[in-house]
């Protein structure tokens, strides 16, 4: 499993006031702030609604007004940050492997059949794991290829019986084409976005 980082901060109420800020009116700021407030974890915003200073308030509520400049109010922001008053806490959040497959159907090794494999392009995510299941009756092998057809060593399956897997991550975004050396009319695709 990947781990990556996600901001929680003040920042978000500080972004929900600027998006209050963009009217004059106050009944539809009042609205729309309440409608931010809701999307806001409570105990994010009851710690950010005791921490924020009122003089921040005072120019969010200005600032909406059209009583100060963005360039004033986002200068105030970036103090806050910069000092230490606004603090950027990080949380780690577990991200799962994606996974997918590629079924090679029974009929693939016929020539004249019309047994692809399923999909044909299969379209996946980066760091999504692609298992390749032999379901026909007979031997297949995975072989990746570059734009020119010419077999390359980056993912490479030894002969696949029936009922066999094989799997490759894939982690960086591209296409990725393979074929069957056993039955080379057999090709296909994998997209990763």
């Amino acid at each position: 499993m990947k781990y990556r980082s996600a901001k929680i901060s003040i920042l978000t109420t500080i972004f929900s006031i600027l998006l209050v800020s963009f009217t004059v009116n106050d009944a539809v700021a009042e609205s729309v702030a309440e409608s931010v407030a809701e999307s806001v974890p409570e105990s994010v915003a009851e710690s950010v609604a005791e921490s924020v200073p009122e003089w921040v308030k005072n120019n969010a509520l200005w600032y909406g007004q059209g009583d100060i400049s963005e360039s004033e109010f986002l200068n105030a922001i970036k103090f806050l940050i910069d000092s230490g008053v606004i603090v950027l806490d990080t949380v780690d959040i577990v991200s799962e492997m994606m996974e997918d497959k590629v079924i090679i159907p029974n009929g693939n090794f016929d020539v004249s059949g019309s047994g692809f494999y399923l999909p044909l392009n299969l379209e996946i995510s980066t760091n999504t794991k692609v298992t390749w299941v032999n379901d026909d009756s007979v031997p297949h092998n995975i072989q990746s290829q570059d734009e020119f057809g010419n077999v390359i060593d980056l993912f490479n399956s030894p002969p696949l019986n029936t009922g066999d897997r094989f799997e490759f991550t894939f982690e960086e975004s591209g296409i990725y084409n393979y074929y069957c050396s056993f039955h080379p009319w057999r090709v296909g695709v994998v997209t990763v976005k």
